[in-house]
C-alpha cells in the first residue's frame, strides 16, 4: 500500500510530500498538469526514464521518494530477501533521484539499485492504468498474470516453470554430452596411454635430483680420482711440506714457548682445533679415494634414466620435476571421465521423467486455465456493459504451443483479445480499443481480478475519458468497490467519479510574480462539496450547484 510520495524540484514542486490513505482517493484540480504531478512522479520512482526538462527551473537535481507498506506482500519479501536488499520494519522506501548533467540514480531502503531493479519491485506494489507506455495491460505476461491468479494457479504455474527450468538444464547436458561423445572418447584413450606412461616411468619425487648428481659425479670421475690423491698430498703426503706438518711445527713451537701471552693461547688453541679438522679431513679424502671408481656402465644407466624422463618431460611441455605431479593430473582426470560423469543413458532417462512431468502438470494447467477463462470473460463482459461498452466482448484466447515444444509459461499462450463492436473479430487490445476505452477495459478486469492480486495499490490516470452521466457514476462505483479492498488512486474529470473516493485531494496552481509552484490539497467534507461544485458548474458556483454537489455526495456516501 502506498503511504507517501514525497517530491523535491519537480517541474512546479519546490518540496511536496502528499500522504495517502487506504481506500479510494479521488485526484482532481483544474489544470491537467497539477493532477498528473502525482502519476509522474510516481513513475519516476518506480524506474520511468528520467527527463532533466522535468526538474524544476534553477535546480540541478529532482528527487522523489515513495514509501510503501509491504507488510502483506509476500512476493516483494521474497524479492528484496533475493537481491539482498534491506527491510524497513515492513515498509519498502524506493528513491529516485536525477539531475540536470543526465545521471540518474535509484535506492531501495537506502541501498543504490538500477532502474530495472525499481522497476520489477514497482511491479510487485502498484499498477499504473493510464495511457501511456507504462500500462501493464498490454504486455502478455500480465495477461497470464491475471488469469492464473483469478484461476487461482500461480503456485502451479511456478512449479511448471521450474519443470521446465530443470529439464532445459538436463537436455543442455545431454545434448552437449553427445556432441562431445567422440571427443571425450578420443581424449579418455590419451589420458590413459599417458598415464600408463608416466606409470612405467616409475619416477619417485627426489630421483631426479639425485641422478643429476650421480651423473655428474660418473661423467667426471677421472679428474675427481686426480684432485683427490692431489688434494690428500697437499694435506698430508707431500715431502716439501703438507698442512699436517706445517700444523704440527707450529704447535711444537707454541708448546715450548713459556708465559705466552693471551694471544698466542689462543692462537694455540685455534691451531689445534684445526690440527683435529685437518686429521679428519684427511680420514675422509682416504676413505673416498678407497671406495671411489669410475664405472662407465653405471654412467650409460644412469644417462639412459636420464634421457627418458627428459623425454617424457618435453612431450608434456612441463619441467623434468613436474611429470610426477603432470602424472596425478592425468590420472585424477582419467578417473573423472570413467567414474565422476554423468552417462548419456542416465541422463535422457532423467530428461524423459521430466518431461513426463512436465506434460502431467502442464496439462492440469491448461485445464484449469481454460476453465477459469470462460469464467473470467464472462465476469469482465458484465463490466465492460455497465461501464457503456455496449457490444464491447473480451475473451481469453489460449492458443496451444506446437506439439512437442516445452515452455516456462505452460502449454498455451494467454492474450486478452476485444472486440468493440459487434460481428468485429476479436484483437489484441492495442490495436482495438482507444485509450479511454483501454482504460474502461483495465478497470472491468481490475474489478474482476482484484480479489485475486497481491498488488496492493491501483493507479488509474482519467479512466473516465468520454463517459458521463451514470456510467460515471458506474465507474465511481467500480473505483470505490476496488478501493475497499486495497488502495486505488483515481485522477478524475468526473464529479461522479470523485464523489464516490474515500479521500479527495485538489490539485492547483499558485501562480505569483515570483513564479508558480503546483500545490496538491486533503479536501475535508466542505471542501469536497465545493469541488464537486466546480466541476459540476465551472468557473461560476451557485447555490444550485452546490445543493447538487452536496446530494451528490450524500448519495455515494449512502
Amino acid at each position: 500500500m502506498l503511504l507517501s510520495i514525497h517530491i523535491n524540484n519537480y517541474t512546479l514542486v519546490e518540496s511536496l510530500e502528499i500522504e495517502f490513505a487506504r481506500g479510494t482517493t479521488a485526484i482532481t484540480g483544474e489544470t491537467g498538469a497539477g493532477k498528473s504531478l502525482v502519476l509522474d512522479a510516481l513513475g519516476m520512482a518506480l524506474g520511468d526514464r528520467a527527463d532533466s526538462d522535468t526538474i524544476r527551473h534553477g535546480k540541478s537535481r529532482a528527487e522523489i521518494t515513495a514509501t510503501f507498506d509491504i507488510r502483506k506482500i509476500n512476493a516483494a519479501h521474497q524479492w528484496l530477501q533475493k537481491n539482498d536488499f534491506d527491510e524497513a520494519d515492513g515498509q519498502c522506501i524506493l528513491r529516485r533521484l536525477y539531475t540536470t548533467e543526465g545521471r540518474s540514480r535509484g535506492y531501495i531502503n537506502g541501498q543504490p539499485c538500477t532502474m530495472q531493479q525499481l522497476q520489477l519491485l514497482g511491479e510487485m506494489l502498484t499498477d499504473i492504468h493510464s495511457q501511456h507506455e507504462h500500462q501493464s495491460l498490454l504486455r502478455r505476461e500480465t495477461h497470464r498474470r491475471l488469469l492464473d491468479e483469478y484461476a487461482n494457479t500461480t503456485e502451479l504455474a511456478d512449479e511448471v516453470s521450474k519443470v521446465f527450468r530443470r529439464w532445459k538444464q538436463v537436455n543442455k547436458h545431454l545434448n552437449d554430452l553427445i556432441e562431445r561423445a567422440d571427443e571425450l572418447a578420443a581424449r579418455r584413450e590419451l589420458l590413459a596411454f599417458q598415464v600408463k606412461e608416466l606409470q612405467q616411468l616409475g619416477l619417485d619425487n627426489n630421483e631426479l635430483s639425485n641422478l643429476e648428481k650421480e651423473q655428474q659425479t660418473l661423467a667426471n670421475a677421472g679428474q675427481i680420482l686426480e684432485d683427490s690423491h692431489n688434494l690428500l698430498a697437499i694435506c698430508d703426503q707431500s715431502e716439501g711440506f703438507n698442512i699436517r706438518d706445517g700444523l704440527n711445527r707450529a704447535l711444537s713451537i707454541l708448546s715450548g714457548l713459556k708465559h705466552k701471552p693471551d694471544a698466542l693461547l689462543n692462537a694455540e688453541e685455534m691451531l689445534q682445533s684445526a690440527m683435529i679438522q685437518v686429521e679428519e679431513a684427511i680420514h675422509e679424502i682416504d676413505n673416498h679415494i678407497d671406495r671411489f671408481e669410475a664405472d662407465p656402465q653405471r654412467l650409460q644407466q644412469v644417462e639412459e634414466r636420464l634421457s627418458a624422463i627428459f623425454e617424457l618431460s618435453r612431450k608434456h611441455r612441463v619441467n623434468a620435476d613436474q611429470l610426477v605431479e603432470t602424472l596425478e593430473s592425468l590420472d585424477a582426470e582419467l578417473k573423472e571421465l570413467d567414474d565422476g560423469g554423468e552417462s548419456i543413458d542416465s541422463l535422457q532417462q532423467e530428461q524423459d521423467r521430466l518431461a513426463a512431468l512436465y506434460s502431467q502438470q502442464s496439462a492440469q494447467l491448461t485445464a484449469l486455465r481454460s476453465k477459469a477463462a470462460v469464467t473470467m470473460a464472462a465476469e469482465i463482459n458484465q463490466q465492460l456493459q455497465l461501464l457503456s461498452m455496449q457490444g464491447a466482448e473480451l475473451v481469453v484466447s489460449l492458443t496451444p504451443a506446437a506439439d512437442g515444444e516445452l515452455r516456462a509459461s505452460g502449454g498455451e499462450d494467454i492474450e486478452f483479445l476485444i472486440s468493440t463492436n459487434p460481428g468485429q473479430p476479436a484483437k489484441a487490445l492495442q490495436k482495438i480499443a482507444s485509450g479511454g476505452e483501454l482504460s474502461r477495459v483495465s478497470l472491468a478486469i481490475q474489478v474482476v481480478a482484484a480479489a485475486h492480486s497481491e498488488i496492493p495499490t491501483l493507479v488509474f490516470d482519467e479512466v473516465d475519458v468520454g463517459i458521463g452521466g451514470s456510467t460515471a457514476d458506474v465507474v465511481g462505483q467500480l473505483l470505490k468497490q476496488l478501493g475497499e479492498r486495497g488502495q486505488v488512486i483515481s485522477v478524475t474529470h468526473q464529479p461522479q467519479v470523485a464523489a464516490h473516493a474515500h479521500h479527495h485531494y485538489r490539485a492547483s496552481k499558485i501562480v505569483d510574480t515570483v513564479g508558480a509552484e503546483s500545490a496538491m490539497t486533503p479536501l475535508n467534507q466542505q471542501q469536497r462539496i465545493e469541488e464537486l461544485a466546480r466541476m459540476l458548474g465551472g468557473a461560476k458556483v451557485t447555490e444550485q450547484t452546490l445543493s447538487h454537489a452536496s446530494e451528490m455526495l450524500s448519495l455515494a456516501a449512502g
